[in-house]
């Protein structure tokens, strides 16, 4: 059976340079925040967050710069972490339309690395006000 080589890349075990949690969920109003794990030698290279349920059509909300420095877009925020080999995405103020498919992802020449993440968004905390 014929597998395009990226697909048998990421059918690989141990091949993996970008590591991430299957799926995490928050609350509406509330965050999450994601941390994306990589190997040594991908420090500097910039780092990015999209969302889709397609690798190839994924739309990219942020991107890192290369450096450590925090970078905020609207809602989301991304910041790595050299030393630790790990980056983190934080989405606040969810919404329950957020809820859907992203990816962590490593930029490169040709072909970029990335993981799936699900995220899910339940409800917030009911409040109820009295008036006497």
């Amino acid at each position: 059976m014929w597998l395009p080589s990226a697909l048998l890349f990421l059918s690989l075990p141990g091949c993996f340079t970008i590591r991430g949690p299957t799926s995490v969920s928050g609350t509406e109003l509330g965050s999450v925040t994601v941390q994306c794990d990589y190997d040594a030698g991908w420090e500097t290279n910039r780092k990015w967050w999209c969302r889709g349920k397609s690798w190839r059509y994924c739309k990219v909300l942020i991107r890192s710069t290369g450096t450590e420095q925090e970078v905020k877009a609207g809602r989301v925020s991304i910041k790595d972490n050299h030393r630790s080999h790990f980056f983190t995405v934080t989405m606040d103020k969810l919404r329950r339309d957020d809820a859907n498919t992203y990816w962590c992802g490593i930029a490169k020449s040709g072909t970029d690395l990335g993981v799936q993440v699900q995220v899910t968004v339940g409800s917030g905390p009911t409040t109820c006000s009295w008036h006497l």
